[in-house]
């Protein structure tokens, strides 16, 4: 079978692969319909490797480069190993991308995404999302309900994460948002802040495209870096204070210090995006102002809650899938279009049918 395999930085191959076997205990083989491109798939690509075992094996999974990158999954069951009773062949499926080592007090506690040697689908799994096929643990997977489609069924993952960032922000009635970055989690931060109740959202993004999909998003406020002082604005904006919650949804070191620097007085600052280096952050400004600083990863957890709210119809899910490719295009038309032109795309899907 086909798929798109990490080597090394700036070195990704379509490569024929076997096909995985039939799946073991407690495990399904999924047939991909469609597989978003994570900004973390450009991260390992651009700046890698951040999460894929290189030196040794994983000590869960065994695996190390090269791996198949792909996480982002929405396809179908088409075979169950012995053992597996939460789906069954031919259940439309998300998946979640976090397999954790079922021992520690994390994965025994529910917490399976702060396990200490957490593996991830599409980095240190035997499988990947770019791929016709992948074995996975059953318990990675999500049945999606008719109203979901395939296409938005493959947002699940992100959104998820958001729906949990969103829960981190401790989010109230009458409190004032800010999401720094709208590209695909700022744009569906802003979505799972305004179902968590916000009703004051300030989204800040240079991008016209972007900056349009946030105000169809839901977003009252739109604040351009590049014309205007952000952080002036936003303190205009919330009567001088800043914002009550913040959520930096870049990973760049100027947003990371502007998150911190927007958030009011006692407010809280949760950070979204995926970081390649350590960056600088003011935390005298954190420390004086009795700030609170959370980092959030994944939707462990919250993939119920992020199903739900899709298949009520809320969910502004079609308008961000800004391209369809097929697998054997995905470098030129997937990861260099959201390197070289990203002010043009959101979410761009894959397909390796």
């Amino acid at each position: 079978m086909k798929a798109l395999v990490w080597h090394d930085r700036r070195c990704v191959k379509i490569e024929d692969v076997p096909e995985p076997p039939d799946p073991g205990p407690g495990q399904v083989k999924i047939e991909v319909v469609w597989c978003g491109i994570c900004g973390t798939d450009l991260h390992e690509y651009l700046g890698g490797p951040l999460y894929i075992p290189v030196d040794e094996p994983h000590p869960v999974t065994g695996v190390q480069a090269p791996v198949i990158l792909g996480h982002e999954v929405s396809g179908n069951v088409i075979a169950t190993g012995p053992d597996v009773s939460r789906v069954k062949v031919g259940d439309r499926v998300a998946l979640c991308p976090i397999i954790g080592c079922l021992e520690c007090k994390w994965c025994l506690s529910g917490q399976m995404h702060i396990c200490p040697n957490i593996a991830f689908l599409g980095s240190s799994w035997s499988g990947g999302g770019f791929a016709q096929y992948l074995n996975v643990h059953d318990y990675m997977c999500y049945v999606l309900p008719d109203a979901v489609s395939y296409e938005v069924g493959a947002l699940v993952e992100p959104f998820s994460a958001t729906v949990r960032a969103a829960d981190q922000g401790q989010i109230a009635p009458g409190k004032t948002v800010a999401v720094v970055g709208a590209g695909p989690m700022g744009l569906m931060t802003l979505q799972a802040s305004r179902f968590a109740g916000a009703e004051e959202i300030i989204v800040l993004e240079i991008a016209a495209r972007r900056q349009q999909l946030a105000r169809d998003c839901g977003a009252t406020h739109i604040v351009d870096p590049s014309r205007e002082d952000a952080l002036a604005a936003v303190r205009k904006l919330t009567g001088g204070d800043g914002a009550d919650i913040v959520f930096e949804c870049v990973g760049a070191p100027e947003t990371g210090m502007l998150a911190g620097r927007l958030a009011a007085p006692s407010g809280r600052i949760v950070v979204v995006g995926v970081f390649e280096e350590p960056a600088l952050f003011d935390y005298k400004d954190l420390v004086y102002g009795g700030k609170t600083l959370v980092g959030t990863m994944g939707g462990y957890g919250f993939y119920e809650q992020a199903i739900r709210v899709m298949a009520s119809g809320q969910f502004y899910g079609d308008a961000l899938i800004s391209s369809k490719i097929s697998l054997d295009n995905i470098i030129s038309d997937g990861f260099d279009a959201l390197i070289n032109h990203k002010a043009e795309h959101v979410k761009i899907l894959v397909s390796s049918a």
